[in-house]
C-alpha cells in the first residue's frame, strides 16, 4: 500500500473499517494533495485515495488526526476540522478555526457523546466542537503547561482528557473543571521519553504512548507499570487501539508506512496470563522494529 506521510491511522467505531490520514508530502503544507486511505474489517485497502484532495472538488491539505461521530469522518486538516461521510468519501463539512489563530490542529477525538475535541500543538489549546448543536466551536482549554500538546485521548473509564506533550515528555490528566495534573512526569532524573506524539486505551485500562524521535511504543499499566514494547520505530506519528479487537494502529510518518496488529492479552485482564514471554512481535511491532517480520 503506497501511503505518503501517513499522520494517523484510526478505526471505525463499528470495526467495520480503517483509515490512514496521509499528508502526501512534508506535513503542514497547503497544497491540497492530502488523502485519506481506507481500509476493509481485515486491514485490506479498499481505496488508496477514498478522499484526496483536488480530487472531485476536494479540498485536503495535510490531514492528521481523525475520528468519526456516527457515519461522520472528522479530518484535522491544518486551521480547519473537514468532515467527510464515510461511506461515500463526500465532502460535508468545512470548519474554519483560523478566527482563533490557529495554525495547524494535530490530534483529534470524539467523546462518544457527540464532542469532538481537536488540538492545537503551537497555541497549547484544546478546542471543543457540539457536533449536536450545528458544530459550535469553543476554547475549552489554553495553558503553557499542556507544553506543545501532540496526542490526545479520553480515558474510557473516567471520561477525562489525557493529553502527551511533544517538548516536554509529559503525560497531562484534564479534569472536568479544565485543571491539569501530571499523571507522569519527565524530569531529569526520571526523563524517558523524548517527544511524545500519540496517546491511547485499550478496554482494559493500559495506556500506550508513541515517542516519535525515539522510536518507541510504551504500554503504561493501571498500576503505573511502564515497559517499552517495542523499538527501534521509524517515526511512529501517533497511536491508536482498535478496543473492538484489541489491535493497535501505529503510521510511520518518515517510513511511508503503518501497522495494524493484535495485541497480547495484558495480565491484568481476566484470563491473562504472566506465564508466556512477551517478543515485540506480540504486540504486532515486528515489521519496523520487532524481531518477527510481520506476514
Amino acid at each position: 500500500m503506497d501511503l505518503q506521510s501517513p499522520q494517523s491511522f484510526i478505526a471505525s467505531p463499528s470495526g467495520e473499517f480503517y483509515f490512514i490520514a496521509n499528508a502526501n508530502g512534508e506535513p503542514g503544507k497547503r497544497d491540497n494533495n492530502g488523502f485519506i486511505s481506507k481500509l476493509n474489517i481485515d486491514g485490506e485497502p479498499i481505496d488508496l485515495h477514498f478522499i484526496h484532495g483536488g480530487s472531485r472538488g476536494t479540498e485536503l491539505h495535510s490531514p492528521n488526526g481523525m475520528a468519526m461521530v456516527g457515519k461522520m469522518l472528522y479530518v484535522a486538516d491544518l486551521d480547519t476540522i473537514r468532515g467527510f461521510d464515510s461511506e461515500t468519501g463526500q465532502s460535508i463539512l468545512a470548519l474554519s478555526l483560523s478566527h482563533f489563530h490557529v495554525t495547524e490542529l494535530t490530534d483529534l477525538i470524539a467523546d462518544g457523546a457527540g464532542q469532538l475535541f481537536a488540538l492545537d500543538t503551537e497555541g497549547n489549546a484544546i478546542y471543543q466542537i457540539d457536533t449536536t448543536q450545528d458544530h459550535v466551536v469553543s476554547l475549552y482549554l489554553q495553558s503553557d503547561k499542556l507544553g506543545s500538546p501532540r496526542g490526545l485521548a479520553i480515558q474510557p473509564k473516567s471520561g477525562r482528557l489525557v493529553v502527551v506533550s511533544l517538548d516536554e515528555g509529559t503525560v497531562l490528566d484534564i479534569a472536568q473543571d479544565h485543571s491539569i495534573s501530571e499523571i507522569i512526569s519527565n524530569s531529569f532524573f526520571t526523563g524517558r521519553f523524548q517527544h511524545l506524539s500519540g496517546v491511547d486505551f485499550d478496554r482494559f485500562g493500559n495506556m500506550y504512548l508513541s515517542d516519535l524521535t525515539a522510536g518507541k511504543i510504551w504500554r503504561v499499566q493501571p498500576n503505573k507499570k511502564m515497559q517499552v514494547i517495542a523499538e527501534f520505530l521509524i517515526s511512529p506519528t501517533s497511536v491508536r487501539i482498535d478496543r473492538k479487537k484489541h489491535m493497535i494502529l501505529v503510521p510511520y510518518l518518515y517510513a511511508n508506512g503503518a501497522e495494524m496488529n493484535g495485541l497480547e492479552r495484558p495480565s491484568n485482564a481476566e484470563g491473562g496470563t504472566k506465564k508466556k514471554k512477551r517478543t515485540l512481535s506480540d504486540y504486532g511491532l515486528g515489521l519496523l522494529g520487532g524481531d518477527t517480520p510481520k506476514k
